[in-house]
């Protein structure tokens, strides 16, 4: 991820190619990804983590530092669905072999662990890798690339031997999986809810820095508090997800969808720009520290023995159009209806579906004793 937030500087000032392309072909990558993880989860369920995981680092340390061959339009979405796929793998795979180690009464917790590794990994890695792409990007592209060599030899060092995975009791072939997890009316009811929270996480990463931007909010400013986002949930994810799991990981997604609508309404209503951007991204992280532990937990917690991976795939579908759209239904409804309008309907929104998450949480644990 540090060395994609500099990859639109390239591709369009170094590169040379339109900005809208770039955009189309990001979100062709963030398609592709969505579309192929619930294949990649199922097939995962049927012939284990290791092998995928370990194709999923030897492949993207090949295709990520390819982007320097990028010459026109035709190579750039070449390139982005190289990407796509490769990245289809890691997420669903990874998160499964996550809760597959973990104790069921501590996945939260161990979720929770993996989120601030990440948290904490992006803050420290961008700081340099914008440095590094000053030098050239090329010495950029390779230290990636090393990177993703260093996972993979990882990989195959630390996941030797047998690895806990649970017997499918379900479909009996990857296609008979993957449909069945688009085909669980529970799934599909906890989807169409728990949706508004990867949007939101759209709205703050790649939307909020826009309407600050127009605000006249400078870079730094909109850098500190992203940064200072980053750094909330990497101190206190691990103890919230340890002190909220004992309930289940349906009971507090209610609260974390208040918390998330009072973070878009501060963006609305708060008149002073510095002030709405600070308190909403503030009050957004305390919702991001509930429900990025706990929704894939639920949806993990949904899921028929054997099939965790084909689900946290079905999931990682819904995450990636969810947050792939935002930018783009942003800019529709910002040029139609004006920044204030769009707050506040988004607020609406992800409120309801709290007020659905909270109604549904025993209904959900019921259906997966069930």
């Amino acid at each position: 991820m540090s060395l994609v937030t500099f990859l639109g500087i390239y591709l369009v000032h170094t590169a040379g190619i339109g900005l809208a392309t770039v955009g189309s072909a990001f979100l062709v990558e963030s398609l592709l990804r969505g579309t192929l993880a619930p294949v990649f989860g199922a097939l995962s369920d049927r012939v284990g983590r290791r092998a995928l995981l370990l194709a999923s680092a030897f492949l993207t340390a090949l295709v990520l530092p390819s982007f320097l061959l990028v010459r026109g339009e035709a190579s750039l979405f070449l390139w982005s669905t190289a990407m796509g796929i490769t990245g289809a793998i890691n997420m669903p795979v990874s998160t499964a072999l996550l809760l597959d180690l973990a104790p069921p009464a501590r996945r939260q917790a161990v979720l929770a662990v993996n989120y601030t590794g990440m948290s904490v990994a992006y803050t420290l890695g961008v700081m340099p890798a914008g440095y590094i792409a000053q030098q050239g990007y090329g010495l950029l592209a390779a230290i990636a690339s090393l990177g993703y060599l260093a996972v993979g030899l990882l990989y195959a060092l630390a996941l030797r031997g047998a690895l806990p995975l649970e017997r499918s009791q379900g479909a009996s072939n990857v296609l008979a999986a993957t449909v069945s997890v688009l085909a669980n009316p529970v799934f599909l009811a906890f989807a169409a809810l728990a949706w508004v929270f990867p949007f939101s996480m759209g709205q703050v990463v790649t939307v909020s820095p826009l309407w600050g931007a127009e605000r006249a909010l400078g870079e730094g400013y909109i850098g500190l508090v992203l940064g200072g986002n980053s750094i909330i949930v990497a101190l206190l994810a691990v103890p919230i997800a340890a002190r909220i799991e004992a309930g289940g990981p349906f009971r507090p997604l209610g609260i974390a969808a208040l918390m998330v609508a009072l973070a878009l309404g501060c963006y609305a209503w708060i008149p002073d720009p510095a002030t709405a951007y600070m308190a909403g991204t503030v009050v957004f992280s305390f919702g991001e520290l509930v429900f990025s532990s706990s929704v894939p937990a639920g949806v993990a917690r949904l899921a028929p023995a054997g099939q965790r991976g084909a689900y946290l795939g079905g999931w990682t579908l819904v995450s990636s159009i969810a947050m792939g759209s935002a930018l783009v239904l942003s800019g529709l409804l910002r040029d139609a209806a004006g920044w204030s309008a769009v707050w506040t309907l988004y607020a609406a929104l992800v409120l309801a579906a709290g007020a659905g998450l909270f109604a549904a949480r025993r209904w959900l644990l019921r259906s997966r004793s069930a």
